[in-house]
C-alpha cells in the first residue's frame, strides 16, 4: 500500500495565486527560493519519511540524496544531523544514517502475532511439502548465507520472506494463510528491514532456517516444527528489543 499525502497548498497551488500570501500550515514559511540548501535537503528527506517512502531502517546514503537534489554532500549532512536531533534519523558506526523506528509498538505487535501465525502455518504445511519444496527452500537459504559477507539488509529480508513462503504456502488453512500474508504486508509498511537494526541476527537466522528444514525432512512431530518456527520469528524480535530497548528486553515472554 502506498500512502499519499492529501493535496494541499504546497502540492497543488491554485492558478494565479503564486504571489498570494501563504495560508494555513504554510504561513510563516519562507519561499523555497530563499531556503538554504541544507533546509531544502531537510524538507526533502523529512517529507519522504512522513509519507513512508523512507521506512524505518531505510539507509540514507548522503551521496545519493545529494545527487537527487543536485547539491554537494555537505548540506545533506547538515540536514541529516538536524533530523537526527529530532529523533527521525539515527547514526550508527559502520552503518551510517538510517530512518529511526520512532514508534515501534505496532512493529512489536505484528512480530508477536506473526511468530504464532507463521509457526502454526509452517507446521500445518510440513506434511504437504515435497522433497523439491524443501530443496528450493534450502537453495534460498544458501543464497542468504552468500549475502552475509557483503550484507544488504533489504536483499536479505526479501530472500527471508521467500524462504518462509516456501515452507508455509502449502498450509491447508486458507484463513491462516491470509493472516500470515496480512502481517507480512503490515511489516513491510512499518519498517524497511529488521536486519538494518540488528545485522548480527542474520547469521543466527540462517542457522535456524537449516534446523527447521531438518525437522521437516525428518518428519518431526508437528509441535516441534511449530515451536522451532515460532521461536525463530520471536528471536528476531528479541534481538531487536535487546538492541533498541535493552531495559525492556529482560524477561521477554517465550512466544
Amino acid at each position: 500500500m502506498t500512502f499519499r499525502r492529501a493535496q494541499g497548498p504546497e502540492s497543488a497551488p491554485a492558478q494565479g495565486s503564486a504571489s498570494a500570501p501563504a495560508q494555513g500550515a504554510e504561513a510563516g514559511r519562507e519561499p523555497e527560493v530563499s531556503r538554504s540548501k541544507s533546509q531544502q535537503a531537510y524538507l526533502w528527506v523529512k517529507e519522504r519519511i512522513a509519507s513512508q517512502e523512507f521506512t524505518p531502517g531505510y539507509r540514507l546514503v548522503l551521496g545519493t540524496i545529494a545527487g537527487e537534489l543536485d547539491m554537494s554532500v555537505v548540506p545533506v549532512r547538515e540536514a541529516i544531523r538536524q533530523l537526527e536531533a529530532e529523533g527521525l534519523v539515527m547514526f550508527e558506526r559502520n552503518v551510517g544514517a538510517r530512518v529511526s523506528m520512532v514508534d515501534d509498538t505496532q512493529y512489536r505487535h505484528s512480530m508477536q502475532a506473526l511468530s504464532i501465525l507463521e509457526g502454526t502455518a509452517t507446521a500445518l504445511a510440513a506434511r504437504r511439502l515435497t522433497a523439491d519444496d524443501v530443496h528450493r527452500a534450502r537453495r534460498i537459504n544458501d543464497l542468504m548465507v552468500e549475502t552475509l559477507d557483503h550484507f544488504d539488509p533489504r536483499a536479505f529480508t526479501r530472500l527471508n520472506q521467500e524462504f518462509h513462503a516456501a515452507l508455509f504456502e502449502k498450509c491447508p488453512n486458507p484463513r491462516m494463510l491470509e493472516l500470515v500474508h496480512s502481517e507480512w504486508a503490515r511489516l513491510g509498511h512499518l519498517r524497511d528491514s529488521t536486519f538494518s537494526f540488528v545485522p548480527g541476527r542474520a547469521a543466527e537466522s540462517v542457522r535456524e532456517h537449516e534446523n527447521i528444514l531438518q525437522l521437516i525432512e525428518n518428519s518431526a512431530p508437528l509441535g516441534e516444527i511449530e515451536k522451532a518456527a515460532r521461536r525463530h520469528r520471536a528471536a528476531t524480535l528479541d534481538a531487536y528489543m535487546i538492541h533498541e530497548h535493552p531495559d525492556e528486553a529482560l524477561g521477554l515472554p517465550a512466544f
